[in-house]
């Protein structure tokens, strides 16, 4: 008699089942990666609107009345600061954050506040929404 190499079924099977774990682990984790991306990127829009808004402050004088996130600009009498004011990326529904979206409002001449929410802890910030004026972004 011959003996016949190869797998067996059940050798077979385990296998199968073993990269199947580890594809779901490698899922997993790149969808916390994105969404850790996603924060990195909203802090980060954040701090550029604020410092086109303070340009336009030193040359204006007071803050702009409205944004328009995704298409407006930050512009005054001549001098653009911010060409496209950036928005919100996709997929906006990250943790507590049902499809928001950032939010501008002038108080004052002199202050204003942007809203913007988190999915998860980003640069020493916590999840859920965060307000930022000219003092900063609070935590």
């Amino acid at each position: 008699m011959r003996k016949q190499r190869g797998f067996t079924l059940i050798e077979l099977l385990v296998v199968i089942a073993i990269i199947g774990l580890l594809s779901t682990l490698a899922v997993v984790a790149l969808n916390n990666a994105r969404q850790k991306s996603r924060d990195a990127k909203r802090v980060s829009d954040i701090k550029q609107i604020q410092t086109a808004l303070e340009l336009y402050y030193n040359d204006a004088n007071a803050y702009p009345t409205a944004l328009s996130f995704g298409t407006g600009s930050i512009a005054y009498s001549g001098t653009t600061y911010m060409s496209i004011i950036p928005d919100n990326p996709a997929p906006r529904n990250d943790g507590d954050c049902p499809n928001s979206n950032y939010g501008y409002s002038q108080t004052s001449t002199a202050t204003y506040s942007i809203s913007y929410c988190l999915g998860g802890t980003t640069g020493g910030l916590g999840a859920g929404t965060h307000i930022a004026t000219p003092a900063g972004i609070d935590d």
